[in-house]
Formats: structure tokens, sequence, C-alpha cells
């Protein structure tokens, strides 16, 4: 590790130097990609720097524990280098995660797609319910969350609904959130006050560059038609919905939430080329050889990945064995509670992956 480490100073010293280079400002791209390397390393070499400062003093306070002859100052010394080994360890583990290889995603904008699964209406409702949940929280990180489409529900709630969440940081914080959501709660349809259990399925997707997915035009088929929804001055009048077929992979994305079908078929594409980047990136992982519905499952109600007890006001996260019992703050966006220890649990991970 510590070869590693020492590597990445010499690199960041490299970088420091070609950032000093007068002829360096006539290339604005080149320049603006060498300052990007510097500031994604530079707290890594600042972490550094702290950590060889600590064991330098725990080396000074040790030498001068051996040469104290008196007893309260070698009391005193003692607690110090205490202290010190504490503090040394805790910053060798943070150095430990932040050379832990990165998501080459992390940085990416998101697709969000939330689908009801079993559980008809009271699915629908709650698909919802995410839905406002991940704007919040999203409205909280200073993200901007875009519908991109959607597929409402007479009472409120949400068949399907596809929105794109940019900001920074988006897919690092938003990544784990992907697979089956359970809820189990009396629905409002249920007139005998009985607790139902739904399921609502969530994709999470970085979003793709027209640089990281080139689509031919020859590849895909684009149908128009008329809105169909709860009103508005286009549905059923003009042709402005999109279908966008992919013939060689036979991946289907339908745009019709704004009026102008230029702007469907702008958000279709931006759907499209986001799920070919995710299912080309899982083929080229080896552990999770399968297509992109491995993501989510079919829907059904024992493939859950957390729960949301709402007469126990209780969130689980099955995959940490994590109980939280404030579901109604959770529901209004305050998710760091659950994403925080999903991140250093998965950081973990890739460590002993990486090991």
């Amino acid at each position: 590790m510590f070869d590693r480490l020492e590597s990445v100073v010499e690199k960041f010293q490299k970088l420091e130097e070609d950032l000093g280079n007068p002829e360096l400002l006539t290339n604005q791209k080149e320049y603006q990609q060498i300052a990007r390397e510097r500031a994604e390393i530079a707290p890594i070499v600042d972490k550094f720097t702290y950590y060889k400062k600590l064991k330098e003093e725990l080396q000074d306070n040790q030498s001068l524990f051996e040469r104290e002859e008196d007893p309260d100052m070698r009391e005193l010394i003692r607690d110090e280098i205490a202290g010190l080994k504490e503090r040394v360890d805790t910053t060798e583990n943070e150095l430990k995660l932040m050379l832990a290889p990165k998501d080459p995603n992390d940085d990416r904008n998101v697709i969000l797609e939330i689908r009801a699964g079993t559980g008809g209406e009271e699915a629908a409702l709650f698909a919802a319910d995410l839905f406002r949940m991940y704007s919040r929280y999203a409205e909280m990180q200073k993200w901007k969350v875009e519908v991109l489409d959607s597929n409402p529900t007479g009472i409120g709630g949400f068949k399907e609904i596809i929105a794109s969440v940019n900001g920074k940081g988006a897919y690092s914080r938003l990544k784990f959130e992907r697979g089956v959501h359970r809820v189990q709660r009396i629905p409002v349809t249920e007139s005998q006050g009985r607790i139902h259990t739904s399921a609502v399925t969530v994709a999470v997707l970085p979003e793709a560059e027209e640089v990281d997915v080139f689509i031919d035009p020859g590849d895909i088929r684009v149908d128009v038609f008329r809105s169909s929804g709860p009103g508005g001055q286009s549905v059923n009048t003009t042709d402005s919905a999109v279908r966008i077929t992919h013939i060689p992979t036979g991946l289907v994305v339908i745009c019709q939430d704004e009026k102008s079908q230029h702007k469907n078929k702008a958000k279709a594409l931006k759907v499209l080329r986001a799920r070919l980047l995710d299912s080309m990136q899982r083929e080229q992982e080896a552990k999770i050889a399968r297509d992109r519905k491995s993501q989510v499952g079919t829907g059904d109600r024992s493939e859950r990945i957390r729960t949301y007890n709402f007469p126990q006001n209780r969130v689980s996260d099955h995959r940490i064995n994590l109980t939280i019992y404030k579901l109604d703050v959770i529901l209004t966006g305050m998710l760091d509670e659950l994403i925080d220890p999903l991140n250093t649990y998965f950081q973990a991970e890739a460590l002993k992956g990486a090991a």
C-alpha cells in the first residue's frame, strides 16, 4: 500500500509541474484534464502527508518515553502514545479506503426508473412515495430532477416513472438503491384495516454520453403516436409521444411527457443510451454476467433489498442487517442514515476484493 501511496505522491508532483508550464495554458482541454487529475488525488496526498506526520510524532514520543525517568511524565507520554496509535490506525484505514478501486461511474448523472411490482394500485402508490423521497433527497443535495416519462394511475400512483437526476456524485450516492423495495402498510383502498405487502422495483443507471454509447440510426426504429394520460392540452390531439426500439437488443423506450415530439425523442434516446451502457458494463463484469433485469429482479415480494414497515415506523435494509425506526423521517428524503452505512459496507467489500 505504501509503495502505491508514494507513486501517487510522485504523480501529484508531476501534475503540479505540468500545471506550472505556461505552454499548457494554450491548450485548455489538456489543462483542465490535468487539473482534474490533480484534484482527484490531492485528498490522498494530503491524508498521506498527515499520516507520515502522525508516525513521526509517534516515534518521537516513543523515544522520549524511553529516555524519561519521571513517573508522572512517563504516564503523560504513555497516554499521548496511545492516542497517536489510535489516530495512526484510523488514518491508515482511511487511506486504504481512498486507494480502493473507484467506480468509474461515480461522478455520472443518473437515470432513475421506479416501477410498481406486486401489489397493484398499492404498489403504484408506493412507487409515487419513493419518487417523492428521492426527489426530496436530490433537492437537499442541490441536484436537478427531470421527469423523462411516467405512467400515472388515477389516484396518485405511478405504474412507472423515469427521471434523470443531475448533480455531482449522484450515481455514487444512489447506486445501492437499485433493487426491490417492499412496503408493509394498510392501503388507502383497504376497508378491513388489514396490512398488505407490496413491492416496487428501482433501477439506478449511470447516464451515458453520446461518446460513451454510439447509437447507429439504422439500429433504431422510431414510432410516434398520440399521448395518453390524465389530461393536458396535447393528450390525444397530437402525435407527440415517441417509442424508440433498439433493434439489435430489443430494448424499447417510450417518452410522452413533453408536448414536443423532438423533446420526447431526445429524452427517449437519453434513457436508451443509459440502458445500453448499463448492459455493456454488466457484460464486461464477469461476476454479473446477466442482463439489465438482474438489477431489480421480477418485482416479486421475496426479492427485496429493503422493507418499509409503516405500522412499526421501521425501515430495514436486508443487505447489511440495518434497521432504523424513522420511516417517517426517511420518506422526507433524509436518506443519509441508509446511504452512508451502505457505502461504507460496499467500500469494505471492495477492499477485500482488492486485497
